[in-house]
């Protein structure tokens, strides 16, 4: 589910996980998998299991791309 409802905390909703790795990307431009997983384990508590969704959000938005050779997230957006 994309769209939170009345019973969701807004922030443990995958926009809201994608916001906060949309922030982050913006300021570095480019961030390792795991960088990015521990900067939001240190921002929002509860959030772990909504990593992956919200990594696939903004890679299908166009926002973001994946280096395999560096295991790292290039943001790419505008």
């Amino acid at each position: 589910m994309i769209r939170p409802s009345k019973h969701a905390h807004p922030d443990k909703t995958l926009i809201a996980v994608a916001t906060v790795l949309l922030k982050r990307l913006r300021q570095r431009r480019t961030q390792g998998f795991d960088d990015l997983r521990h900067h939001l384990a240190s921002t929002s508590k509860g959030v772990d299991t909504l990593y992956l969704p919200a990594l696939d959000l903004l890679f299908l938005l166009g926002l973001m791309e994946y280096h395999p050779k560096t295991d790292a997230f290039e943001y790419v957006g505008r």
